[in-house]
């Protein structure tokens, strides 16, 4: 065996967790590296595109909290809920004396994450969606053009149909997608096991699909909360990849429960 000597270069931890899944392999998996100060941005950057995962998360220690930020491969988002629980399961499970009650200041304010039975639940910004005229491109590359729809918007476009199996068969044209104006689209129909399920595609991001985004739901709960006229709401996501979320809608606010697995831990060079 011929010996090696790795360069002497930083050397961080990085965790992989599946989020909003029991399971390894299900959810929607995200990259979680713990700093003790933040690096320039173009590493941050480079280190999320290196791991190619819909998301990195890294946080600091902040006053009585953490400050969080996420980046997808191509850029740095506003809000991201799966690298959020990946990140609070981390702190809960992997790391010692983590408080009851989590806070991250973020790009979107402050969030907090508490813990519920084996599950934790996040507190986020509501973002209710309304009705909109779609760009003409939209419905033709999700290949629905002359299918009954809604479509609304909030950060992303939300496209409702009425038939969960439809939802299921979507291949969308992505370079189509990308030219679109919001960060993403969502499609999204009444569940059967479930109260409604969803798909979310981000090419805009560098993200062509995303298995399961916490985010598209402080859109889709209000929405299905006035539907359905409930406010608790059960949530599944996801194409050959799946998760599931609890959704509750309180007024300004979406509460987001789920849990995860952790899949991954080591350490990265930089």
């Amino acid at each position: 065996m011929v010996a090696t000597r790795c360069a002497p270069d930083t050397t961080l931890e990085l965790y992989q967790v599946d989020a909003f899944t029991d399971r390894v392999f299900g959810g929607n998996p995200a990259a979680v590296c713990p700093l003790d100060a933040w690096l320039p941005d173009a590493t941050l950057q480079a280190i999320a595109a290196e791991n190619n995962l819909s998301e990195t998360a890294f946080f600091v220690p902040a006053g009585d909290g953490f400050a969080l930020r996420w980046f997808t491969p191509a850029v740095e988002v506003d809000l991201c809920g799966h690298a959020t629980l990946a990140t609070a399961w981390v702190i809960v499970h992997c790391q010692d004396d983590a408080p009851a009650l989590l806070r991250f200041s973020t790009r979107s304010g402050e969030l907090t994450v508490a813990r519920d039975g084996d599950a934790l639940v996040m507190d986020f910004p509501a973002r209710p969606p309304a009705p909109c005229n779609p760009p003409p491109t939209l419905l033709a590359a999700l290949g629905l053009a002359g299918v009954p729809v809604q479509v609304l918007e909030a950060d992303d476009y939300i496209v409702v149909v009425d038939d969960a199996a439809l939802v299921a068969s979507l291949a969308p044209d992505i370079r189509a997608l990308a030219g679109l104006p919001n960060r993403g689209v969502a499609v999204t129909a009444p569940g059967g096991d479930v109260d409604f399920v969803s798909r979310w595609f981000g090419p805009n991001v560098g993200v062509d699909e995303d298995p399961v985004t916490g985010s598209a739901h402080t859109a889709l709960a209000p929405y299905w909360s006035a539907r359905l006229g409930k406010s608790r709401l059960n949530a599944r996501q996801g194409g050959r990849r799946q998760g599931s979320l609890e959704c509750e809608f309180a007024g300004q606010r979406v509460r987001l429960r789920g849990q995860a697995v952790v899949y991954l831990q080591g350490r990265i060079r930089v």
